[in-house]
């Protein structure tokens, strides 16, 4: 196991001030299962909040949304919604979507299931006021209950 690096020192005569800034943005689907591209306004917002270096957290308040990042190949998005169709189809008979056990009458059991295993947020670094992404990656949002309008905060924390 690499032994730990140490930290980086406070600058001297100074202390490191760290602020947060929060924004809400809002994101449009107009199919029931749809990926989508967020990279940009979260990039902006990001530019937005004039930091230079800390972390970036951009999370979904919704519970039939995920988010994750990788590459935004349409091929490899259409894979993912296959896989996602074989290991949660629709209305395969869950508890949810049934009267006599849950309230909900949308019938989006599949979607609550398909966003715990995919994920509502993600961290990333920020440096040089930019979000840490490799040359491939997005970030993407996962609408699995659509078409809706959603919203997904970007909260920067950092100097």
């Amino acid at each position: 196991m690499p032994a730990p690096l140490p930290p980086e020192p406070v600058p001297r005569g100074g202390e490191v001030r760290v602020k947060t800034v929060r924004e809400t943005i809002a994101v449009h689907s107009d199919q029931n299962q749809q990926f989508i591209d967020v990279t940009k306004p979260v990039r902006d917002a990001v530019s937005r909040a004039g930091m230079r270096s800390g972390v970036l957290v951009v999370n979904s308040v919704h519970t039939t949304v995920a988010l994750f990042v990788n590459e935004y190949q349409p091929a490899l998005l259409h894979d993912l919604g296959e896989l996602l169709q074989k290991l949660i189809p629709r209305r395969a008979g869950y508890r949810h979507d049934d009267p006599r056990y849950s309230d909900c009458d949308r019938g989006n059991g599949h979607a609550h299931l398909r966003s715990m295993l995919l994920g509502r947020s993600v961290s990333l670094p920020v440096e040089e006021g930019e979000p840490v992404l490799g040359r491939y990656q997005s970030l993407i949002l996962a609408e699995l209950d659509g078409p809706r309008e959603r919203r997904i905060t970007v909260q920067v924390l950092g100097e």
